[in-house]
């Protein structure tokens, strides 16, 4: 049981990473540092959603991929 958590854990935040990398690729850090207003709008929330989505998903995939793995 803790190695599911160790494994969906190390691999959430390498997704996470991932998924914060391509949207600093993408400009999208940037958007969110010139937009107008306050930062707590939809460009923020649309930032960590993809962000945790990454992380989300690097977990799921490695705990298949564990599950699969183990005779």
């Amino acid at each position: 049981m803790w190695h599911s958590f160790r494994v969906f854990g190390w691999w959430f935040l390498i997704g996470a990473t991932m998924a914060l990398a391509v949207i600093m690729l993408q400009g999208g850090i940037r958007e969110v540092m010139q937009a107008q207003g306050s930062l707590w709008e939809v460009k923020l929330v649309e930032l960590l959603t993809a962000i945790i989505g990454g992380g989300l998903l690097g977990g799921c995939i490695a705990l298949i991929l564990d599950r699969i793995k183990k005779p």
